[in-house]
Order: structure tokens, then C-alpha cells, then sequence
């Protein structure tokens, strides 16, 4: 990876594309989970546009065919190689059938994809809460899997997508999976995010001998996207009247791409691990929820809940 920028300052409002402006991505070839829509196609443009070859992973083959059409029609003839996988988070199948077809180096991965605040209690066949198991235990099985094609890469970078929506929940150890309270759309949402982060803490410390470094990321609060397909918008607007939870300040698809694309490609933060990062920048500490829009909570980021994470992780996915 080589770049002709200084470091420059970005922020709220920095784009993807600002974010890899002078980066070349070219010989790296990079994996974005849900980028048939919102957040992941705009990680996809960018990666692809400073020169890598993009797999979009995603449960649609058909919808990211579509994707890969229209970006190939919209980029210069120097970007990369855009392609499509199958990959259902929620279907382990999927995800070993996508390992097992992978061949050769890995430099990026991005876990984007998810869903929010489905009003019903779900559960997976083999028997984990729905959240959980798409937002967090499906990119733990592919991440884990390719980690041997990251640790080929001489310097992978992995990328957790969280949310400001850990602050709902730590991870319920007791009780992922809602068998003994009753089931609340936000703390299940919460605890997954609560997830993605203590993953990027977990990963940071145990592959860092094989170069690669890991680190979660808050995308924003953006609306263009398919991650609340699943959530009652109407229970949200009420809960946010009774001041129950706020909105960070709204964001565009290519803002809230920044952040990721920021620790995905940028020189800037080479060699920065287990952290998480939002607007382009490391959070600061939340002591208390409140109606913070910003910021991460210390359980978020604690080594002893990452590596209790991981051990029940590695029991959940064998």
C-alpha cells in the first residue's frame, strides 16, 4: 500500500472517496460482508476506486450483480476488480462454503454487513438469537476462517463495523440468546454491537504476531441504508420523543463509509489495532449512556470481556 497524500485532517464529514484520495490499493484485494446496498456499496466503490479487487459479500447474488454493473459503469478503467460472493451471516454453510472458496492472500476484510432491532424474538436453526448471530457470530466464523489467508497478506487489515448502539448493552454472557429475559429488540441490537467491538479487541491481541490488526468502527447515523429493513421506525421515533435514546447528527452513504474505509485502507492509521474509532477519529470514553450520541463504553474495549467473547464464540461456531 503506497500513497502521495500528507496526513491530512478528516472528520464528520469526510467522505470515503476524501479518505482514499492519493491511497493506491492496487495488487490488494479486500472482502466488504453486505455491500449490495447503503454503507458497503460506498466501502466497495472507494476500496475499488484506489485500485483493489472487492469481493461483495452478500446474501443477494442477484442485487450485487447489479451493484458490481453499476460501479464498473461509474469508475475509471484503473480501478480494480469487482466481484460477487454468496454469504448469509445467518447460514453457517454459507459462510464455510465461502472460505472454503477462497484461494490466496486476503489484505482487507470489512464486516459491514447487519440488521438492526427486529421487533420479534428469532432465532437461528441452531438455536442463537437472530442479532447475534448475524452481527456478530457469522463474521466471527468468516474472520476466523480467513485468518489464514489475512495472515498471508503481510499486514491485513480488519475492519468490525459497530455502532453507537452498544451503548443499549454490554454482552449479556449469561443470556445471548434470550432464554431466561424477555426479548428487547435494543439491548439484543445493543449487546451485537457491544460484540463487533470487543471482536476488533479480541483479534488485535491474538493475530497480531501475524500482522494484522483489527479495529472497530461507528459509521454514523445514516438513513440511505437497508440496516433498518427490520426495525419499527415508528417505535424509534417514539422512543426518541420520550427521550429515551438520541440520533447522532445525520450522515450521507459516503460519510458514514469514511470511517471504515479510513481503517481499511488509510496510511495514516497503519499499525493502529484494538481501538474504536468514529467520524474518522478514536472515540472518546462514556461513562454513563444517558442520550450520548458519541463515544464507546469501557465494556466495549475490555480485554477480559473480549477474550470471554471469544472462547464462547469458538464453542457457539464448531
Amino acid at each position: 500500500m503506497s500513497t502521495s497524500q500528507t496526513p491530512r485532517a478528516f472528520g464528520a464529514s469526510t467522505t470515503a472517496a476524501e479518505v482514499v484520495d492519493g491511497v493506491d490499493l492496487h495488487g490488494r484485494r479486500a472482502v466488504v460482508t453486505g455491500a449490495s446496498s447503503g454503507i458497503g456499496v460506498e466501502t466497495a466503490r472507494a476500496l475499488a476506486a484506489a485500485g483493489a479487487d472487492v469481493t461483495l459479500a452478500v446474501r443477494d447474488t442477484d442485487a450485487g450483480a447489479r451493484v458490481v454493473a453499476k460501479l464498473e459503469a461509474e469508475l475509471s478503467p484503473s480501478a480494480g476488480k469487482l466481484t460477487v460472493g454468496r454469504l448469509d451471516l445467518a447460514d453457517r454453510s454459507t459462510v464455510d462454503a465461502f472460505v472454503a472458496g477462497w484461494q490466496g492472500p486476503l489484505h482487507i476484510l470489512v464486516n459491514n454487513a447487519g440488521l438492526m432491532a427486529p421487533p420479534e424474538l428469532t432465532r437461528t436453526p441452531d438455536g442463537r438469537e437472530l442479532q447475534f448471530a448475524v452481527n456478530h457470530l457469522g463474521h466471527f466464523a468468516l474472520a476466523v476462517g480467513l485468518r489464514p489467508a489475512l495472515a498471508s497478506a503481510d499486514g491485513a487489515r480488519v475492519v468490525s463495523v459497530s455502532s453507537i448502539g452498544h451503548l443499549f448493552s454490554p454482552v449479556v454472557f449469561d443470556d445471548v440468546d434470550y432464554r431466561f429475559r424477555p426479548y428487547d429488540p435494543w439491548t439484543s441490537y445493543g449487546q451485537s454491537k457491544t460484540a463487533n467491538a470487543l471482536f476488533a479487541v479480541g483479534a488485535a491481541g491474538r493475530w497480531a504476531d501475524d500482522g494484522i490488526t483489527a479495529n472497530a468502527v461507528m459509521p454514523g447515523n445514516v438513513g440511505e441504508t437497508n440496516l433498518s429493513r427490520t426495525t419499527d421506525m415508528e417505535q424509534v421515533g417514539a422512543l426518541i420523543a420520550a427521550g429515551v435514546f438520541a440520533l447522532p447528527p445525520g450522515k450521507t452513504v459516503a460519510q458514514g463509509a469514511a470511517t471504515s474505509v479510513l481503517l481499511a485502507a488509510s496510511p495514516t492509521v497503519q499499525g493502529v489495532t484494538g481501538r474504536y474509532f468514529e467520524d474518522c477519529a478514536e472515540a472518546e470514553p462514556v461513562a454513563e449512556r444517558g442520550t450520548a450520541v458519541a463515544g464507546v463504553a469501557p465494556y466495549a474495549l475490555d480485554a477480559d470481556n473480549a477474550a470471554r467473547l471469544w472462547a464462547m464464540s469458538e464453542g457457539f461456531v464448531r
